[in-house]
């Protein structure tokens, strides 16, 4: 019986052990899940807030034209280094049928952004007008400043989109904060994907392809993200 009593308790403790364990994984991927899913939540209410403000009117002939769409819910100067919460997005790609896919997470990064506010918050969007757009952002790094053009969207309820610019740029940005991009502000900036938050919101292998153009993978938390794009 003495024997046995030590026997008992190593494997009580295994047994505790893995209990434990098991937890602390179920609280991280519960946490990991969260935070995306809050993402994906403020991208929304990011676009919803841009495409009801006056002065970003032209935004939504953009969107409607538009190839893909990044949306930045949180944008500050200084907080653009490589997973920064300044400046998480999602992206969307248009299907054939006009249909959104779902969103693919990015983040925004760049030591050198030369933003002409200094450490305000602001919300962005940027329209991926081209296929060539699309693609390069689906690239394992996508560079601003590179092979493709990228201009500063219009503001102003009284302007329209097709009379704003004299050359058809790759990639619009927009922003709720005057002046926040100016000349060559994003030059220099990167795009990277978060494979790790792409795969924890939707499982293994859930690449930026394989969801927003081949849409193996869905999340139904991401519906009323989806519904809210023009």
């Amino acid at each position: 019986m003495k024997d046995a009593l030590p026997s008992m308790t190593r494997r009580l403790g295994i047994l505790l052990f893995a209990i434990a364990l098991s937890w602390g994984i179920g609280i991280n991927a519960a946490k990991a899940t969260s935070e995306q899913e809050e993402l994906v939540t403020k991208a929304q209410f990011t676009i919803e807030n841009m495409l009801a403000d006056p002065e970003e009117l032209p935004l939504k002939d953009y969107v409607d034209r538009a190839k893909g769409i990044f949306i930045i819910p949180t944008l500050i100067k200084g907080a653009f280094i490589l997973g920064g919460e300044g400046g998480n997005g999602v992206l969307l790609v248009k299907g054939s049928d006009g249909s959104w896919s779902d969103p693919a997470f990015y983040t925004l990064g760049g030591a050198s952004i030369g933003l002409q506010i200094g450490g305000e918050v602001s919300q962005a969007v940027f329209t991926l007008m081209t296929d060539e757009a699309v693609a390069s952002f689906l690239s394992s790094e996508f560079k601003f400043g590179g092979d493709l053009s990228v201009a500063v969207g219009p503001k102003g309820a009284g302007i329209g989109a097709s009379s704003t610019t004299n050359v058809a740029a790759d990639i619009y940005a927009f922003s709720m904060a005057v002046g926040l991009f100016g000349g060559g502000a994003l030059n220099g900036a990167k795009i990277f994907a978060r494979d790790e938050w792409n795969t924890a919101y939707y499982g293994p292998d859930a690449t930026p392809k394989a969801i927003v153009i081949e849409r193996k993978y869905s999340n139904p938390q991401s519906g009323k993200l989806r519904a809210a794009i023009p």
